[in-house]
């Protein structure tokens, strides 16, 4: 056994000791700065300070495996730039001026400030935003409904809610609960428990988990299945890794998502591959679910997708006779205005083919020990004349309940308008929209120009914070605070092992502005206060305190398979699905009822080479953005020094051949635009690519530009969501076109670059704008 194998099974027990002048602690990694699981890390911290991380070989989420974003911690933590102390704008916004003032006097302001629009336009006038979960999920929105008083907690300007929330969505009104692979992460014993089994087929539709961990999946879980005899179906306009090593690989035409899945369906119920006896015990709707896909033929499918007919037909079958199979999605489902009939045609898959909750297939997934704290946490603590104007109430989605928070778009329309009524203050935290999730970033920066007050909580000064901020806060890394998270299982701890100059953990921030504004909604004395209390009320099923976890590190909750057979899933304890008819509904009974198609559909993007043929004609590329990378999470990590060496600039995919005939070579920075704006990235020819899309990344700014406006950190030069589009949703309000918009491209050169996007937005008026 190496010395490092020996270091590790010496210390299997402990969950901190000493080695020499340097305590080691085990713990997990989740955020800021992150991803969205919480792997498994050791930290050698010395004098508050965290001198090396490594995985933890002995925690079964990861098993010692890190990404480079945890392996270069580090420089995050100790990086010049990271925001140390509260500071109040003293210039212009935008103009990047500020002074140093106390956490009191930053939260004196605060309260004034809020204090006054609860007063004089009611509290309803203010928004709080986050950006992507992660650990912080329901910090944000327990401030927003308890202390503002507040309904309209929100993400970042996310158009549609386009990330996870259609999936999850359907999910809830038609199992009741959230589906994974089954990749025995539910089990500590992991690959030896003896009731599992490797999926006989992963299909992989708009997700690259490798770089992408989302939703707590930790990727590399999909090569140790490979390993034990899995084989991929690969959803994917890219040939990406996983791709390449696929039996079927479908490259989709972005957009068309919905028919493909729908084609899907066709097959394996005209060919009788479906699961007879779970679709005629624990379904309802599947006569008229196979009415609706009749049309979708493999044909009709292969001429709207762009998907080779026979590989198609191939792949559904290899899924359909599969003993056991499971679909793992990505944003992709997501991110087009059917996204939420794209994900109801993939859950229909998975239930019909009876791969529900069984070993290899997809697993009913619960928060370990009950603990669900999410987007909807507190918001009983907003007074009743004020919860019902949220905006969005009118989607009846968040009527009921299938959704927590208020609607982007319409908070967009909001400020732009002043109806309903005003917002006169955006409250945000970990989020940088004009940088990432803001759809049409150009429309979102003139409004958010106009709200009075906006504080901005985050680790760096942003471009977000530059343009908007009157008081930014300094949030604390991963290392410098207390916290506990499941998603879904095992229940984590996150352990402070150090300090940063006088940055706060996001919970302490909401908690002593909390005490200032609403004290009755905040009685814990302090951060890990509030986490014993939740140990005790919200994960009581453990029975275990906040700091009997944190010595553990994680505990796994039991599981079991065919939850629905055992009376698992209901609150009555009825066998069947937490659902309206108890039954997995493939024919979603409520849609019904709330006047929404009960069934998959699909809608052609509004612009596409069949939706507007001439359009398409000027501008001839279908592009996808927002594809994942190594380096980075989102917006994040732009300022470190080794990321950046890896990939030092934004890249867009496009095809060998179209591209020499726009005289395009490798390297060359490029121009992508349409009728919304344009930006610029380096061009990376890919033989693979359909010469008819192109793949551009999000995320970008540039923190060793200059902060100040016009520049803004170069955020508009390279941002993709110049081109994307803001209030172009589905009938429940979820769904926007991310990843299907049309563009033409054309080289970068000295006469066309007189003018940059940044200074085009900021100080010219943005691009013409074309609604929708």
């Amino acid at each position: 056994m190496s010395k490092v194998l020996d270091y590790h099974e010496k210390h299997k027990n402990d969950w901190r000791w000493q080695d020499g002048d340097i305590t080691a602690t085990r713990t997990t990694m989740w955020t800021g700065p992150g991803c969205h699981n919480g792997c498994g890390v050791i930290y050698y911290h010395k004098d508050n300070e965290v001198v090396g991380i490594e995985g933890d070989v002995n925690n079964p989420i990861n098993q010692g495996r890190l990404c480079m974003r945890c392996i270069n911690y580090l420089e995050s933590t100790n990086h010049p730039d990271r925001l140390k102390w509260p500071l109040k704008r003293i210039g212009e916004r935008g103009e990047n001026k500020w002074e140093r003032i106390s956490w009191d006097e930053a939260y004196d302001i605060i309260v004034e400030k809020v204090r006054d629009i609860q007063k004089n336009y009611g509290p309803e006038s203010i928004v709080a935003m986050e950006g992507t979960g992660r650990n912080i999920v329901w910090q944000v929105n327990y401030l927003c409904y308890s202390a503002f008083q507040s309904p309209n907690f929100t993400l970042g300007f996310l158009s549609g809610d386009s990330c996870y929330m259609p999936r999850a969505a359907v999910e809830g009104v038609t199992n009741g609960d959230f589906f994974l692979v089954d990749c025995s992460q539910q089990f500590e014993d992991r690959y030896e428990n003896p009731e599992w089994r490797a999926p006989e087929y992963i299909l992989i539709w708009g997700s690259n988990p490798l770089p992408a961990n989302a939703d707590g999946f930790f990727g590399h879980w999909i090569v140790d299945l490979m390993q034990r005899g899995s084989k991929l179906i690969v959803v994917d306009p890219k040939l990406t890794w996983l791709a390449s090593k696929a039996e079927y690989w479908l490259r989709i035409r972005p957009g068309s998502d919905a028919a493909l899945a729908m084609a899907f369906l066709n097959i394996v119920i005209t060919e009788d591959l479906y699961d007879h006896d779970f679709v005629g015990k624990w379904t309802n709707g599947f006569d008229a679910l196979a009415e609706r896909v009749k049309e979708w033929t493999p044909e009709r499918a292969s001429s709207i997708c762009w998907v080779d007919k026979d590989t198609l037909i191939h792949a559904a079958r290899a899924f359909g006779n599969a003993e056991c199979a499971a679909i793992h999605w990505g944003v992709a489902v997501d991110m087009s205005v059917p996204g939420v009939a794209t994900a109801q045609s993939l859950n229909s898959l998975v239930a019909i083919t009876g791969n529900m909750d069984v070993p290899g297939g997809n697993i009913l997934v619960q928060y370990a020990y009950g603990q669900g704290l999410a987007y909807n946490y507190g918001f009983e603590n907003v007074p009743e004349e004020v919860a019902v104007k949220r905006l969005g109430n009118e989607y009846p989605l968040r009527q009921m309940g299938f959704g927590a928070n208020a609607h982007e778009d319409a908070v967009l329309e909001a400020i732009e308008s002043g109806k309903p009524y005003p917002i006169k203050m955006l409250w945000l935290q970990t989020t940088n929209p004009i940088a990432n999730m803001a759809g049409e970033a150009p429309r979102v920066y003139a409004a958010m120009k106009k709200v009075d007050f906006c504080v901005v909580v985050d680790l760096y000064m942003t471009p977000t914070a530059v343009a908007f901020a009157d008081i930014v806060l300094p949030a604390a890394m991963s290392s410098e605070r207390w916290g506990n998270r499941n998603w879904y299982t095992p229940l984590r701890t996150i352990t402070k092992v150090a300090e940063y100059y006088e940055a706060k953990s996001d919970e302490d921030i909401i908690l002593e502005l909390g005490k200032r504004l609403q004290p009755e909604f905040f009685p814990w004395k302090d951060n890990k206060d509030w986490y014993d209390w939740i140990m005790l009320n919200e994960a009581f099923e453990s029975g275990m305190t906040f700091d009997e976890l944190q010595e553990k590190v994680y505990s796994f909750p039991k599981f079991e398979y065919k939850k629905y057979e055992k009376g698992l899933l209901r609150p009555d304890g009825e066998p069947g699905f937490n659902t309206y008819t108890g039954k997995l509904e493939l024919k979603i009974e409520l849609y019904e009822k709330w006047g929404l198609d009960p069934l998959p559909w699909y809608q052609e993007p509004r612009e596409s080479p069949y939706s507007t043929p001439e359009l398409f004609e000027e501008y001839p590329f279908v592009m996808t953005t927002g594809n994942r990378a190594y380096e980075f999470f989102h917006s994040e990590h732009r300022q470190l020094k080794l990321n950046r060496e890896f990939h030092p600039d934004p890249i867009m995919d496009i095809n060998t051949e179209a591209a020499a005939k726009l005289g395009i070579t490798e390297g060359d920075w490029v121009w992508i635009e349409n009728r919304k704006g344009r930006f610029k990235q380096r061009a990376r020819l890919d033989e693979f690519m359909d010469p008819r899309v192109i793949r551009a990344e999000h995320g970008w700014w540039f923190p060793e530009k200059e902060a100040a406006e016009p520049s803004l950190f170069g955020v508009f030069d390279s941002n993709c969501n110049n081109l994307t589009s803001m209030c172009d949703n589905g009938p429940t309000g979820y769904g926007a076109p991310y990843k299907n918009q049309i563009a033409k491209v054309y080289k970068c050169t000295e006469e066309n670059s007189q003018i940059m996007p940044s200074t085009q937005v900021t100080r010219l008026g943005g691009f013409p704008y074309v609604k929708k």
